[in-house]
């Protein structure tokens, strides 16, 4: 359930179609958060699925996926939802979210998920944490002449009706500014709403891909903390690939289902989990005292075999 619980929380997830597990696993208003990042039907190389349908017939599909997540999503649950692009056609995310609107979701937020940024220290100014210019994260190179390089996808976060309230400092960040502490109220100890462009990296890989297209565990987990933790009952992953949201919901102890078509992906989902789960009761019987595991600080050899350090880099 929510931080409290000792135990790692129940995960639950099928091989089988999401359509059809979540209209006959699923009931109604049961989920409190759906993260997900279906096909981007932009020629990806799945195991089990052609991802090069006409697009007539995938944002038929995706009517037919939005319709099934709003039966189950609560009145005041939140559904976040991942999508790509390629360069030539920077339009179609902004077109499979529009069928999710006119399946009765409200676009609440619109987040920028950010995998790599170059930042240069003449243009931050006097910065004291900057002492030069920076490369950060990774990306597939475009190799074209007429598009830039894409570093990041959108995130867009719906609602039922626009009006959830969120725990934005579950994600927040510390201020700058010092002073800002005690001259914004809303601020609390040291935090800052983060806002709406989070950078998230994946880490370098050096192994081959089994998926081509995963999202690193951290952008599951702080969709979750926005939307609060303490009132999270149940996560939903329709499209779960190798398992990020699982690892996520693990990680903060919150009950998860998830479906997948291929039997492969949904193999190493259970691998990673068993295996995060096996680096949790270590690191807990190192450190009994410890409530909350730091996984951003851990060494890449000891956080288990958490398949974001094999997804891909576009």
């Amino acid at each position: 359930m929510a931080r409290g619980m000792k135990g790692p929380a129940p995960a639950r997830i099928y091989n089988e179609d999401c359509i059809q597990g979540m209209r006959s696993r699923l009931g109604e208003n049961l989920v409190s958060v759906i993260v997900t990042s279906p096909p981007y039907n932009i020629g990806k190389g799945y195991r089990s699925y052609d991802d090069s349908k006409q697009p007539g017939a995938f944002l038929e599909w995706m009517d037919q996926v939005a319709a099934a997540c709003h039966r189950v999503l609560e009145p005041k649950g939140s559904f976040f939802l991942n999508l790509g692009n390629k360069p030539s056609d920077p339009w179609w995310p902004l077109q499979v979210a529009a069928r999710f609107r006119d399946g009765g979701f409200v676009l609440q937020n619109t987040i920028v998920w950010v995998k790599s940024i170059a930042i240069s220290r003449e243009e931050v100014g006097n910065h004291p944490g900057l002492v030069g210019d920076i490369a950060v994260g990774h990306y597939k190179p475009v190799n074209s002449r007429r598009y830039v390089n894409g570093l990041s996808e959108y995130v867009f976060h719906f609602t039922k009706g626009g009006d959830v309230e969120l725990d934005k400092l579950g994600v927040g960040v510390p201020y700058q500014d010092k002073s800002n502490v005690s001259r914004w109220k809303a601020g609390g100890p040291d935090l800052r709403d983060r806002g709406n462009v989070w950078f998230i990296p994946y880490d370098t890989i050096r192994e081959s891909r089994p998926h081509p297209c995963v999202f690193p565990v951290k952008l599951p987990e702080m969709a979750i903390r926005l939307h609060g933790v303490s009132k999270t009952k149940l996560v939903l992953d329709p499209f779960l690939g190798t398992g990020s949201t699982a690892l996520a919901c693990d990680r903060l102890r919150v009950d998860f289902v998830g479906f997948e078509i291929d039997p492969e992906y949904v193999r190493l989902s259970e691998e990673s989990l068993r295996a995060q789960r096996e680096t949790a009761a270590e690191y807990r019987s190192a450190h009994p005292e410890t409530k909350y595991i730091p996984w951003d600080r851990l060494p890449r050899d000891v956080r288990g075999s958490c398949r974001e350090s094999t997804a891909t880099l576009d």
